[in-house]
């Protein structure tokens, strides 16, 4: 086990694969940090900590969780699995939350911060070619 807590690897895995670094945007929440994708400027991820009863559980010690974007089939899937919870103060059917207390493995993580990484990232719009008769 590392010494360095899960919100710790995953926010420094963030900073050196995606290079953003942590925005902490409300004062009434200090342990709030939202990631942005630095094309579009959307939000890819939010890391906070949340009183366990806010997300289902028992007892009102908080709790890191991550929250990240995925898609609604997906969503459905992920909820079945431990150390996935419905997304807190996010939209349930495209965001999900993640208990970063080594209940999923960083390796599970990784795959949908790439995936929610990519899904805020612009979009480009296919040029059209040209053709002979034009």
């Amino acid at each position: 086990m590392s010494q360095i807590s899960q919100r710790e690897r995953i926010t420094q895995y963030i900073r050196e694969t995606y290079g953003t670094e942590a925005e902490y945007l409300w004062a009434d929440s200090p342990g709030s940090a939202v990631f942005r994708h630095p094309a579009s400027k959307k939000w890819y991820a939010i890391i906070m900590d949340v009183p366990a009863n806010k997300l289902g559980l028992s007892g009102e010690d908080l709790v890191d969780v991550m929250n990240v974007k995925c898609g609604t089939i997906m969503v459905g899937s992920l909820l079945a699995e431990k150390g996935f919870r419905p997304a807190y103060h996010m939209n349930k059917n495209h965001w999900i939350s993640i208990l970063l207390n080594d209940s999923v493995s960083d390796d599970q993580i990784f795959p949908l911060l790439e995936l929610s990484y990519d899904s805020v990232a612009p979009k480009h719009k296919k040029r059209r070619t040209q053709t002979a008769e034009e």
